[in-house]
């Protein structure tokens, strides 16, 4: 018998392609826009969703018996900010530089709809360990989906990735530059992170034709 039943297998991997918070759902892609231009920045924005909907499913998931329904939307608020909090002093304390590149989206991690749908839909009304799966799930796939349109944004706009140059120099015209390659600066505005995302968008559903609605 495997550690995850198919069920809790399901959890996982469903966000990951066919139930994908940002291709499907259409949930937190304001900042698959507006961080994804260096493929770092998408990285660290996916492990600080990682951990704060992980934490916060969990967390949420063992007050749902304990929490007003009045007052639920305040209490998740409340223990996704201070999850935020935790990971904006992390990131000052050891990637000083990349902090301020990420800025106010760390804080806009708060009201990330992926997040606070996963509370409401998902941890207020299954125990610890699911939720911990489901909160998981999803970050995932949030994160494939951001990792993917920051690895094209910065490697088509810039030739590097991670700041490493991988298609040459373009100052002494080296690997592609020889030849006359040139970056494609569109490739770093917000718009092109749009299109990236829709292209991923369409050959999801070209793959598997359920995904669109009659």
């Amino acid at each position: 018998m495997g550690l995850l039943s198919k069920k809790d297998a399901a959890l996982i991997t469903d966000p990951l392609a066919d139930n994908n918070p940002i291709t499907i759902q259409v949930l937190g892609i304001c900042s698959a826009l507006a961080i994804t231009a260096e493929l770092k920045a998408s990285i660290v924005m996916s492990i600080s969703v990682l951990f704060v909907l992980g934490i916060g499913n969990v967390v949420i998931s063992l007050l749902r018996n304990i929490i007003p329904s009045k007052i639920r939307i305040i209490v998740q608020l409340i223990v996704v900010a201070a999850l935020v909090i935790i990971v904006d002093l992390v990131l000052k304390a050891f990637a000083y530089e990349l902090s301020k590149t990420l800025s106010v989206f760390v804080g806009l991690i708060i009201t990330n709809c992926i997040i606070m749908g996963r509370f409401e839909a998902f941890a207020l009304g299954n125990g610890p360990w699911k939720s911990f799966l489901d909160g998981i799930g999803n970050a995932l796939g949030y994160g494939v989906i951001l990792i993917a349109v920051g690895f094209f944004r910065e490697l088509l706009g810039s030739g590097t990735l991670l700041g490493f140059k991988v298609l040459g120099d373009p100052i002494e015209k080296t690997g592609l530059y020889a030849i006359g390659y040139e970056n494609n600066g569109f490739m770093l505005l917000s718009p092109m992170a749009l299109i990236v995302v829709g292209i991923i968008i369409w050959i999801q559903r070209t793959k598997n034709p359920a995904l669109i609605e009659d």
